[in-house]
């Protein structure tokens, strides 16, 4: 066996090797993509139905939140016509009262210089 042989024996049985363990890795990486595959579509079965439900709540709170926009409306209508009412009335009996004010003032200082003559 001359060194030219040799060497095709060592060529070859390094090339076997490499290709077995080619061939190894191949199989583990076809395993492992197999086993992510079934990771992918679990997780696609989990995930359909809360993205639904997480769907439908959000429509939900959107229509509590309209409702609760239009209860501030409301409230802030009814706000302007308190608001309204409380500066009409204090522009109608502010007046009247300050004067029946006067007058009981006048009045009680009138009747005490009465009592003090006596």
């Amino acid at each position: 066996m001359s060194a030219v042989d040799l060497a095709a024996v060592i060529v070859s049985i390094t090339s076997v090797v490499g290709l077995a363990l080619l061939a190894v890795g191949l199989v583990t990486l076809r395993r492992t993509l197999g086993v992510l595959r079934d990771g992918i579509e679990e997780l696609r079965r989990e995930t359909v139905p809360v993205v639904a439900d997480l769907q439908a709540s959000v429509a939900h709170v959107n229509r509590q939140l309209d409702r609760i926009d239009d209860v501030v409306a409301s409230m802030r209508s009814v706000s302007g016509t308190v608001d309204a009412a409380s500066r009409l009335a204090y522009v109608t009996l502010a007046n009247p009262v300050i004067k029946a004010v006067a007058l009981g003032a006048g009045t009680a200082k009138a009747a005490r210089s009465l009592r003090q003559r006596d």
